[in-house]
């Protein structure tokens, strides 16, 4: 006889930071409209909201490569693993009509797994690995496995500014700086660039 026979299995919650933009309207859903859905669509019995950051502009990247980018973050707790979660983010996207052509190009939905817990993935080399790898190399070439935290969050003022609005205390696991610090490092004009609606 089994000696927890009886007992509930426990679930294992963790705390995820997800940024979501879009720049492309699908049929008549606006970016904005499509950002929203795509919320909607990631709640639920095993994903639950803990704090949404207002919604932003920002220019796209690189420069004149599209239409502005309607942009946010959002706080989350979830029973799902780090890959779970980020398999759920692409179900979304796909069912959202994104295409992925080509990288960094304009798109209808992009929905970014910015950090879970404190995880480093794959692991230090890894993640400095992809941190550390030139802007041409970047734009070019897209990891097979899942990093975290997301390589190139602290360089965005389009994510760090969301996400200093909703929880400016949280400590990158790897460069041990808060969310207001690493946006306080970015550049003045690219902190002007990004624009609360």
């Amino acid at each position: 006889m089994l000696q927890n026979q009886g007992k509930k299995a426990q679930v294992s919650w963790g705390n995820a930071f997800v940024a979501f933009g879009s720049n492309l309207p699908v049929a008549t859903a606006s970016p904005e409209a499509l950002v929203l859905r795509a919320l909607k669509l990631l709640f639920g019995d095993s994903v639950s909201l803990t704090a949404q950051s207002r919604l932003y502009r920002s220019p796209a990247f690189p420069e004149g490569s599209g239409p502005d980018y309607i942009n946010g973050v959002v706080a989350l707790r979830t029973s799902l693993s780090a890959r779970g979660l980020l398999a759920r983010l692409h179900r979304i996207e796909a069912v959202l009509g994104r295409e992925r052509k080509f990288r960094w190009g304009a798109r209808s939905l992009d929905l970014d797994l910015l950090a879970f817990d404190q995880q480093i993935l794959p692991d230090l080399p890894g993640y400095e690995y992809w941190r550390n790898l030139p802007l041409e190399q970047q734009m070019q070439r897209a990891p097979e496995t899942l990093i975290l935290p997301h390589p190139r969050l602290q360089d965005r003022a389009f994510v760090l500014l969301p996400l200093a609005e909703i929880a400016p205390d949280w400590l990158h696991p790897v460069l041990d700086e808060s969310a207001v610090s690493l946006l306080a490092r970015l550049p003045e004009a690219d902190r002007q660039a990004v624009l609360p609606l």
